[in-house]
């Protein structure tokens, strides 16, 4: 009788354990193989490629849950009997050679644990977790990464297209399928494979909330999608529709190249770095300057603050002194006003990711917070873009213009866009990956279609 209630308490903790894995541990890459349904682990994987951009606020309480690495996998031996199972670090049990495996193929659960002794957490890893940081201060921290590396991402996009536009290289045009927003994407996909991809895990290492500030806020606000559909809505206007074509067919294919090219290059120079590392005595210094305690955080948020001041202080000085030009600077200088703001908007809209629709979570593998944050941004556009028609002042042309480059640029993204493609295309299912692109393009058009063309063709505005 003793047996048999351990081993109904040891299914239960397995089972339980196991259903309470989260999500960003999936995200990581970490598996379970526990004999489950087919249609569980199609689950999982649908979450998964959901959540590949990114998943907003849910990744901060996720990593207060996981610790980033507060649950491991152990059982050297257990793949061969089908079975992995996930315990705390704080305790980790050592089996002997005549603990049995076992597992039922018609449920989830775990058999037959001998452990002989328990093998304590190293002293360094308790030390990590020896103070949990307040809530308050990791959402303080992340929004304001996310501010002032947004507005660095809206400064590098205005430099790319000012670079590669038809004042130096010549390369893009707003009259052209090679649109003035096409460098700024690709470059924002490509090093979407470096911070989002291959080193997003290592700089959380060091600090969850600039690693969100890295992929969130830097390469989301130097991608913009929501600039691309309208320079298409543009080229439609002006009937030119094999560009529109051509302009999203190859847009769509650079940015999913470039992305491919930052993740293989990114992992060459990650393997180099691990070679170098192997002689080197620096083990371990990514603990010493980890953020994982009060007074960090608190000498980081000062200190991004201040940079915050900085940059807005700058920004609406300068805007002041340039609005009444109406100069693409006084544009410039007001996105970075207001771009924080469609930054913000896009992070808490990305915690939709993964959830599907309904109690039952039907189509979990359509990112819905990033389609709502494109589509969204794309309608918006397309109204102000309408409305400088309409209008037609220098006063209305800049504000429209500054809120078009800066919030809506930040709200649409195409590097989170492009990361969610890239993990559909290798899932089980890659046909989504192309169904997930032509929903989001197809939508936005439409919709900017009859905001933006169907009146200029009406009211036959020049």
């Amino acid at each position: 009788m003793d047996c048999e209630n351990k081993d109904s308490e040891l299914r239960k903790f397995g089972s339980s354990r196991t259903s309470s894995a989260s999500s960003s541990l999936r995200r990581r890459s970490l598996s379970l193989s526990l004999s489950l349904p087919k249609q569980l682990n199609d689950d999982d994987e649908n979450e998964s490629v959901s959540e590949a951009g990114d998943i907003g606020d849910r990744e901060l309480q996720s990593n207060r849950y996981s610790g980033s690495d507060r649950l491991k996998f152990i059982g050297e031996n257990a793949p061969e009997h089908g079975v992995v199972v996930p315990i705390s670090e704080d305790t980790m049990l050592e089996f002997d050679s005549n603990s049995l495996w076992s597992r039922d193929p018609n449920a989830i659960s775990v058999t037959a644990v001998s452990p002989t002794k328990l093998i304590s957490q190293p002293e360094h890893k308790k030390n990590d977790e020896k103070t949990e940081v307040p809530l308050v201060l990791e959402y303080t921290s992340c929004l304001l990464f996310l501010a002032v590396l947004g507005i660095l991402g809206v400064l590098l996009r205005y430099g790319l297209q000012k670079l590669f536009g038809p004042g130096i290289v010549g390369a893009t045009s707003d009259h052209s399928y090679m649109y003035l927003d096409l460098p700024s994407n690709m470059v924002g996909s490509f090093l979407m494979g470096w911070f989002g991809v291959v080193f997003k895990e290592d700089i959380s290492r060091i600090s969850s909330q600039l690693a969100i500030g890295l992929s969130t806020g830097f390469l989301g606000s130097l991608t913009t999608f929501s600039g691309w559909n309208q320079k298409m809505l543009e080229l439609s206007v002006e009937g030119q529709w094999v560009f529109v074509v051509l302009g999203y067919l190859i847009g769509l294919f650079l940015v999913a190249y470039s992305i491919i090219l930052g993740i293989e290059t990114a992992k060459g120079a990650n393997w180099l770095f691990k070679r170098a590392s192997m002689n080197s005595s620096s083990s371990g210094t990514d603990y010493y300057w980890r953020i994982d305690s009060c007074k960090r955080h608190l000498i980081v948020i000062l200190f991004v603050l201040l940079i915050l001041a900085s940059l807005w202080s700058m920004s609406i000085g300068l805007e002041v002194n340039e609005f009444s030009s109406g100069s693409p600077k006084a544009q410039l200088w007001l996105a970075c006003i207001v771009g924080p703001f469609g930054v913000w908007i896009r992070w808490f809209l990305a915690r939709l990711n993964g959830r599907g629709l309904g109690k039952s979570g039907l189509l979990k593998w359509v990112p819905f917070g990033t389609l709502i944050a494109n589509v969204s941004a794309a309608c918006v556009m397309a109204a102000l873009a309408t409305l400088k028609k309409a209008v037609n002042t220098q006063t209305c042309d800049t504000v429209a213009s500054g809120i078009q480059f800066g919030l809506l640029g930040c709200l649409s993204t195409v590097s989170t866009f492009i990361a969610e493609f890239h993990a559909m295309r290798g899932s089980k299912y890659p046909w989504r990956a192309y169904v997930y692109a032509l929903c989001t393009t197809l939508i936005s058009f439409i919709l900017g279609t009859l905001i933006y063309s169907v009146p200029v063709w009406v009211q036959n505005f020049n």
